[in-house]
């Protein structure tokens, strides 16, 4: 049976998914920042249509547009599409797979007489993307180059067996070879793929390398080039269905310690961890209960989950009985295997059960904990991320003594000029000053805008007043004034 291929090229791929959920009437284009400079990504007809091109620069197509109306390109939510269209291909055969950042490859060997032959296959495709508001160029061949280059350059069917008189008129650029080895051949007189063919294969290997020959012969069909189609994600969910239904809460644990132990394994075997389980429980009155644990790290140690379910399990209704029970990781994270240390336990383990434990009530972006962050003001020192989705990957910095405990800077009551005032007042209370050490001047970030820091320069002092509190205080030279920053223990 004669291999047949199609290519499905989807030229407006990035404006149009945006514009399938937000229609905008006129020109419109998705923008790209390279360089500190927002470029046009991709563009509709319309903008096409008033001069605009891919690659130009955001405020020179304004200054020809001004009506443009922009979006930010979403390179990550374009690749999600189209594994979703990839998906949807597999209505015409199995082997649907992506091709580049805008393409489908499908091999139809054998499946075009599904759906009447060929020609109504490619109708019906295309009737189905132009119902879905999506602009496709489609190309059927013997080969993947072939049809590559159909989709591309001359949309359409080649018949079986005619890949070459199909291919001969295209530019060769139809051979998916980039720019510069394109226009090397057409400063050679050599502007067909006819051109080249008509060529020993000996001239063109002297004068270029073999990737041009790979591609002329990936296009004629004499070397094979494979269609990968797109792989399933795994699915990480286990049930069980019992013969009588159950209702004490050991019946329902033993249960979901069988099913944890088969997960688990499914997790281990492709190196990934769960970060969030649901368990489904079906009564024999047909509702259904949900529980979902939410993990502070990827797991798929099932006796340590196990014991995270103890609590929410007991908080099932199971009414006249349980009859069924399903259990599925809905986020999974790779998670290559760890060396073990004393205990059974990977370094850390212990305090993300714990941060499980207690998010499993007050819920996990409750529970933060404070990261460090490059920066000389001490205020921007730290960020306060969530305990579950966050790791310290860098070491906290002492250069300088910094309080256990900061607040905004609070003003001073004294008439001290650049060292600290041997008597003040702060919070209505009356200090001496007992020891001081400093200064350490701290300057702001000119870069970025910060109403605090309006008053220039801090000159910080490690105060101890007589009445026992070590005092974080700072003098602001450019504005004459004290402060205190904070307290140390």
């Amino acid at each position: 049976m004669k291999r047949r291929v199609v290519s499905i090229w989807f030229q407006r791929l990035p404006s149009e998914r945006v514009l399938r959920a937000r229609p905008v009437d006129g020109p419109f284009a998705v923008t790209l920042n390279e360089g500190n400079h927002d470029r046009l990504y991709d563009l509709n007809r319309e903008a096409e249509g008033q001069g605009l091109e891919r690659g130009m620069g955001l405020a020179d197509a304004r200054a020809y547009v001004p009506d443009l109306v922009t979006r930010p390109a979403d390179i990550d939510a374009d690749r999600r599409f189209l594994t979703m269209l990839a998906r949807w291909a597999t209505r015409y055969t199995p082997h649907a797979g992506l091709d580049g950042e805008d393409g489908l490859v499908l091999d139809i060997t054998g499946a075009a007489h599904l759906l009447g032959g060929e020609a109504a296959m490619l109708e019906d495709m295309k009737e189905r993307l132009s119902r879905a508001r999506l602009s496709a160029k489609i190309g059927i061949a013997d080969t993947r180059g072939a049809a590559w280059a159909l989709a591309h350059f001359a949309p359409g069917i080649a018949p079986p067996g005619k890949t070459s008189a199909a291919l001969g008129p295209l530019s060769v650029s139809a051979l998916r070879i980039d720019d510069k080895t394109a226009t090397a051949l057409k400063r050679l007189g050599l502007n067909t793929i006819a051109d080249m063919t008509a060529l020993p294969r000996a001239t063109l290997a002297r004068r270029f390398d073999m990737a041009l020959l790979e591609r002329l012969e990936q296009a004629l069909g004499t070397r094979g080039e494979a269609v990968s189609p797109l792989s399933e994600p795994p699915h990480y969910g286990v049930r069980m269905s019992f013969p009588e239904p159950i209702g004490l809460v050991d019946d329902v644990m033993a249960a979901l310690s069988r099913l944890l132990d088969t997960l688990c394994l499914r997790l281990k075997n492709r190196e990934a961890g769960a970060r969030a389980i649901m368990l489904s429980v079906e009564r024999v009155d047909q509702t259904r209960q949900n529980v979902t644990l939410r993990l502070a790290r990827p797991m798929r140690d099932a006796p340590r989950i196990l014991r995270l379910f103890e609590r929410p399990v007991g908080e099932i209704d199971a009414g006249f009985g349980i009859e069924r029970i399903r259990l599925e990781a809905l986020d999974v994270e790779v998670l290559p295997a760890e060396q073990i240390g004393e205990g059974g336990l990977v370094e850390g383990e212990a305090l993300d059960d714990l941060v499980t434990r207690l998010g499993a009530r007050i819920g996990l972006d409750n529970i933060v904990r404070f990261q460090p962050v490059a920066s000389h003001i001490p205020e921007r020192g730290f960020t306060e991320n969530p305990a579950a989705y966050g790791r310290v990957d860098t070491e906290w910095r002492m250069d300088h003594p910094r309080p256990l405990r900061m607040f905004a800077p609070e003003p001073v009551t004294s008439d001290a000029a650049r060292r600290p005032p041997s008597r003040f007042s702060w919070r209505r209370m009356r200090f001496e000053t007992a020891a001081s050490s400093g200064p350490e001047r701290i300057a702001p970030e000119w870069w970025r805008p910060d109403e605090a820091w309006r008053s220039g320069l801090r000159d910080y002092w490690r105060v101890e007043t007589r009445q026992g509190l070590r005092l974080w205080m700072f003098h602001t030279p450019q504005a004459p004034g004290w402060f205190v920053h904070g307290l140390f223990a």
